[in-house]
């Protein structure tokens, strides 16, 4: 299953966004003689392909009037199944700048979950790249497989079931990437596992975790750290009443992030 449409009409494949009135969204994959059963009536996907083009607005069996759309980048993380919390997009966009990462960029991810950065990156380093990522639990595994499998992405990345403090299978990388709970110990294998000046990320909930890593980093020929917080605030999008909305996603984590050197000699 590929991940990106290819034509202007609905094709059998295609992953689509349905957007109801309500602002309500379902993400499908088009499907010969499939329907996708909503609180708004039944929408038949033969009805749809080569029939419609993205952007037509339908209407259910019952009349109800669907947007049918491309899903985003963003829509994709926020729809996957997830047994754990996962890396918000706000904040996976921003390690995707800062870590330089794009098409052809080799990575390793430690702290699968249920896939959320995972998606994103490998959608990034396409058609050339390659995401490594290991995850000490294997239902984990299993999971974030299922959600690249769906969105057509899983061949640009290798699942690894183990411990990472046995180190990495692969060397000289662009990016190694962190989502566990004390990274302070793996940077050995990290530095290790990376090119020259490589990119170095992780993601800590604390303050406390941040100056343990940051010393640590220091004393295994890390520099050029930095430590980010990303807050995100939405507004009602009502010309006539535009305004905040009354939450924001404001901590979710600090991004810290840092360059593998050369020790001084």
């Amino acid at each position: 299953m590929e991940y990106t449409k290819t034509g202007k009409y609905i094709a059998v494949g295609d992953l689509l966004l349905l957007v109801g009135k309500d602002k309500k969204e379902l993400i499908v994959r088009i499907r010969e003689g499939g329907e996708t059963q909503t609180h708004h009536g039944v929408v038949r996907h033969d009805d749809l392909i080569e029939k419609h083009c993205w952007g037509d607005v339908v209407l259910s069996h019952i009349g109800y009037a669907y947007t049918l759309l491309p899903p985003s980048l963003e829509h994709l993380i926020r729809n996957i199944k997830r047994n754990t919390q996962i890396v918000y997009p706000k904040d996976i966009g921003y390690i995707l700048v800062q870590m330089n990462i794009g098409p052809g960029t080799q990575v390793i991810e430690a702290g699968t979950g249920s896939g959320g950065l995972t998606l994103a990156m490998a959608r990034m380093v396409m058609p050339h790249g390659h995401i490594y990522t290991y995850e000490i639990r294997e239902e984990m595994q299993n999971l974030a497989r299922k959600n690249l499998d769906y969105v057509g992405l899983s061949e640009y990345v290798t699942f690894k079931v183990r411990d990472i403090e046995e180190g990495f299978d692969e060397q000289n990388v662009d990016v190694v990437f962190l989502d566990v709970r004390e990274p302070w110990h793996y940077l050995s294998q990290v530095h290790t596992a990376l090119k020259g000046g490589g990119f170095f990320g992780a993601l800590l909930p604390t303050t406390n975790q941040v100056s343990v890593l940051l010393r640590q980093l220091e004393r295994n020929n890390f520099g050029y750290m930095q430590v980010e917080e990303i807050l995100l605030r939405h507004y009602k999008a009502v010309p006539a009443r535009l305004r905040p909305v009354d939450r924001m996603v404001a901590h979710t984590g600090y991004l810290v992030f840092s360059r593998a050197i050369t020790a001084v000699t």
